[in-house]
């Protein structure tokens, strides 16, 4: 089937175009709130082809079709189909009941999740690219420190242009977030670029030192300097600006709001953020850092290896939930802490042991004559290892149970060679060998040892627990 058949099959499953409020997409699903879902079919969903699996919560519905078809499914869907995308405020009354009803149904944490996850999955892509160039600048750097490349000419160029590119994103990963923030908040997205802005702004230094506020001896403990505070700062202030926005609009005649409203709302938001939001999200910023480190990055060898194996084994169940972008603003913070990002290496892992818990299950499959699950597995296999694991999730471990819980297993070995080798990423974005290219240099083999490590104890741990009749009769 291909990609525009597809789309038509899924709109016409989904009850027509009419019955859809919204579509996007994330790296490999597709993310539709829809207005009845008693007209849905989803069974039929489950079974179409190219569909790799089916999530429901309430009026929101995630169809899993893996990297690139995602993107080029939604793309016809709402650009060739009609279905509508995701509106930044102008929705109509019935899709806002539509939404609201939807968000009714979640609980205020999974709300919040679900907001953050909004916020950050656009932002993927870039965080990807970004990480790849930056790796690439960090490992041209390196051989060129070995005298392995020379330090000018062709790989200079090149070295400086990588890492041109690569800062482009990261440098101002905070202006990004401001302005995602304000679509999710219902502020003006300009304004709340402004504010991730205004946190990394260097009038920040010179106002914090007339205050007192600033520690020339060691900056990063002033309570106030150049991007304190870190994401959930930003957030926190567009948030606030959102509010403030929506109060000095209301209160100012339309002939005004055009000048008077973004200069209000901006100064008023603009004081809070500084000398309150700043100093307040850094301090719960560096406290995680803090208590991360102790476990992450612990030179106890004992609790490294604890703590990787635990944080590896429970990853996916906490993707089940949908918990798992709750975990970004932590990457975040690392990311501008540390200059790199530890937690997402480890949890990394969770994806290769389902490939070993599936490659276990194939061969029994093969023993018994499950050709379906074969199939299946054959199909799933090559998005896994290159850090995909939806289909292997939906398609094979999760329906059978008790595999999806012996891959977490196996997977929690290879995150405790991980955290105790200390490896480190440059961003995060797919697991699997995709990634070892945003890996740092000196991480990459550690990083692979650990895929391995995964992959073996997932399909031995498998291979000893589940019993061939059970994969005979799934």
């Amino acid at each position: 089937m291909t990609n525009s058949e597809l789309a038509k099959k899924l709109v016409e499953l989904l009850g027509g175009k009419e019955n859809v409020v919204s579509a996007t997409n994330c790296m490999t699903r597709l993310r539709l709130i829809v207005k009845d879902t008693s007209i849905v079919k989803g069974e039929e969903i489950k079974g179409a082809d190219g569909v790799l699996g089916y999530i429901t919560d309430g009026a929101s519905l995630q169809v899993v079709l893996g990297p690139g078809k995602a993107k080029k499914v939604t793309d016809i869907c709402t650009n060739e189909l009609g279905l509508p995308k995701v509106k930044s405020g102008d929705d109509s009354w019935e899709d806002n009941k539509a939404s609201v009803k939807s968000m009714q149904k979640q609980s205020p944490f999974k709300k919040a999740i679900r907001t953050i996850a909004d916020i950050f999955i656009p932002l993927i892509p870039a965080i990807i690219a970004a990480g790849l160039f930056n790796g690439l600048t960090s490992l041209i750097t390196t051989l060129q420190g070995q005298g392995v490349l020379a330090t000018d000419g062709f790989w200079q160029i090149l070295q400086l242009l990588f890492g041109l590119i690569g800062t482009a994103f990261l440098g101002y990963f905070a202006i990004y977030t401001g302005i995602n923030s304000a679509k999710q908040f219902g502020a003006t997205e300009a304004l709340g670029g402004m504010i991730g802005g205004i946190s990394i702004g260097a009038n920040i230094v010179a106002i914090s030192t007339f205050f007192g506020l600033y520690n020339e001896e060691t900056p990063l403990n002033s309570i106030l300097t150049t991007g304190k505070g870190g994401i959930i700062g930003v957030i926190i202030g567009v948030w606030i600006l959102a509010k403030v926005e929506k109060f000095v609009r209301k209160h100012i005649p339309d002939v005004l709001d055009l000048v008077v409203t973004p200069f209000l709302s901006l100064l008023i938001t603009g004081v809070v953020f500084v000398f309150a939001i700043m100093p307040l999200a850094g301090f719960l910023s560096d406290g995680l850092v803090a208590m991360l480190s102790v476990i992450i990055n612990s030179s106890n060898p004992i609790i490294s290896v604890i703590s990787g194996y635990i944080l590896s084994a429970l990853f996916l169940p906490m993707v089940l939930l949908g918990l798992h972008h709750g975990l970004i603003p932590i990457y975040a913070l690392q990311l501008e802490a540390m200059g790199g990002v530890s937690l997402f290496p480890v949890l990394a892992m969770a994806g290769a042991g389902q490939v070993g818990a599936s490659l276990a299950i194939y061969f029994k499959a093969k023993r018994t004559g499950n050709h379906r699950l074969q199939k299946v597995i054959t199909g799933a296999l090559p998005a896994g290892f290159l850090g995909v694991g939806e289909p292997l999730i939906y398609g094979v471990t999760l329906p059978m149970f008790k595999p999806f819980i012996t891959a977490g297993l196996g997977a929690g070995f290879g995150g405790a060679y991980v955290m105790l080798t200390h490896v480190m990423a440059n961003s995060w974005g797919p697991s699997g060998l995709v990634a070892i290219a945003i890996m740092k240099p000196e991480s990459m083999m550690n990083f692979f040892i650990g895929l391995l490590i995964s992959y073996v104890a997932g399909f031995i741990i498998t291979q000893f627990t589940i019993k061939e009749k059970d994969v005979a009769n799934t």
